[in-house]
């Protein structure tokens, strides 16, 4: 597509073909930055790029921010949790803010960020940083005796996440002394906290002059399981208080502009418990999920929000209104194999035949034995559905976790 020059130039950091694809369909510059793997096929295919090892942090960091402004760049995407930090070191430089790499240590470092929560007057769970198993085994028995809990009484778990992962990724549900046991040395530092009973679900918002400028509430069937957009009527009739947490959110993190990703709980009793909240793209294809079901290019959308020189015309052609404007329901299933060993993939009749079965992007298995999930694993692949009733789309994705797709 034309690209405007009086439109703002973007940096995304990191590789994603589904977001490289968008900005290259849309009216503004822009560079990819990423390791240098990525670099013949960015060549090869006419891809701006600028070569960085987002591992390495020492006395050259900031050269990229330099090259990026001397480019005349406006501002950087972060595509990926590993390269959040980076955004808010660039952008300090590219906005002559040194506040905006501060904030982003908060979006980077969980302990941190439910502080700065809490300070808020977010109401978070009990929460505390663990250095060793002695310090989890400490908290389990806390929690638990606060409970009031007797000898003999099954304990109420509690959950050991990495400080800066994504997603799933280093989290772990302890409910037993034995359980901690099996916590590698690597895994610490960690965020331990109390389990809260409750609704758990995702929020992805796009931000620009402290306004929310799109919400969308995903719905978690399971997490580390299943998603879908937009969410149910039952948890749609909580955008108000939703939309009042959020708002609280971007004032407590000083949110001036960009996309936000939290999650929350909501309890039995109606109370609202803040999970955490990430600056970058949600996993489980959500951003393809929203275009399935309401047409507009997510990663656009980020474009947007980040662009200096976006304006509220432009802003508001580009959103549908939430929920009204779906055309229905987007969900996907994350499969994992059931077996210990697999020998290939077969997607079941009953998935395939489904009328709600859109797609799906699972691979033959490259190996036949599967490694033992740990924590939340990682999933093999994404299947894909679309219809009108989310009810049923809920019950289908449930359903899903009973069937084998690795056989």
């Amino acid at each position: 597509m034309e690209k405007d020059p009086e439109k703002g130039y973007v940096a995304l950091l990191g590789w994603s073909l589904g977001a490289i694809d968008a900005v290259e369909r849309f009216d503004r510059r822009y560079v990819v930055v990423a390791p240098e793997w990525a670099e013949d096929y960015a060549k090869e295919n006419n891809i701006p790029f600028v070569c960085w090892n987002f591992e390495r942090l020492n006395d050259r960091s900031l050269e990229i921010a330099q090259t990026l402004k001397d480019m005349g760049v406006d501002a950087a995407i972060p595509l990926f949790e590993e390269t959040v930090e980076w955004a808010g070191a660039i952008n300090a430089v590219l906005h002559g803010n040194p506040r905006l790499h501060g904030q982003a240590m908060l979006f980077r470092d969980k302990a941190l960020m439910k502080r700065r929560a809490q300070l808020g007057g977010i109401r978070v769970g009990i929460f505390e940083e663990a250095h060793d198993r002695d310090d989890v085994v400490r908290f389990l028995k806390r929690v638990n005796q606060t409970l009031l809990k007797l000898d003999g009484d099954p304990n109420d778990p509690i959950h050991l996440k990495a400080f800066d992962q994504a997603g799933c990724l280093g989290h772990r549900v302890i409910s037993t002394v034995e359980d901690v046991a099996n916590i590698n040395d690597d895994e610490f530092p960690a965020l331990l906290e109390s389990h809260l009973d409750g609704w758990e679900f995702a929020v992805e918002a796009w931000v620009q002059d402290r306004k929310i400028r799109f919400l969308n509430i995903s719905e978690y069937v399971r997490l580390g399981y299943s998603v879908f957009v937009p969410a149910s009527p039952e948890l749609e009739k909580w955008r108000p208080r939703i939309t009042e947490e959020i708002e609280k959110l971007i004032e407590t993190f000083d949110i001036d502009f960009g996309f936000i990703h939290p999650e929350y709980f909501v309890t039995s009793d109606g109370k609202m418990y803040f999970g955490e909240v990430a600056y970058r793209p949600p996993g489980f294809k959500v951003f393809e999920l929203l275009e399935r079901s309401y047409g507009f290019n997510a990663y656009q959308a980020l474009v947007l929000m980040f662009d200096p020189k976006t304006t509220e015309e432009e802003i508001e052609a580009f959103f549908p209104t939430p929920v009204v404007d779906a055309k229905g329901h987007a969900g996907c299933f994350g499969v994992y194999p059931r077996r210990r060993v697999v020998s290939e993939l077969e997607i079941p009749s009953e998935t395939e035949d489904d009328e709600y079965f859109d797609f799906h992007e699972l691979t033959p298995p490259v190996a036949n034995q599967v490694t033992k999930r740990s924590a939340f694993g990682t999933h093999w692949g994404l299947v894909y559905f679309f219809g009108d009733d989310p009810d049923r789309m809920k019950e289908l994705l449930t359903r899903q976790e009973e069937l084998d797709f690795y056989v």
